[in-house]
């Protein structure tokens, strides 16, 4: 499953980030975000997401949410 498609307020771990753009890969290990690392969907947004990464909030597109498998 991926974000976009993830229940908002539950808890879930990185499996897979989709992604063959190393600039992009760059910056979701940046924002903390890579596999094995346990993120939150804390609610759906028309264009994507706002999720929960460590002690941080982010509004993440949703073709960035696509690429994020739990």
């Amino acid at each position: 499953m991926t974000l976009r498609n993830a229940n908002e307020g539950t808890e879930y771990i990185i499996k897979q980030i989709k992604t063959d753009d190393d600039e992009l890969n760059a910056f979701l290990f940046s924002l903390g975000c890579y596999n094995g690392e346990r993120i939150t969907v804390v609610s759906h947004l028309k264009d994507g997401c706002v999720v929960s990464i460590k002690d941080g909030r982010y509004n993440i597109d949703s073709q960035l949410a696509e690429a994020i498998v739990v």
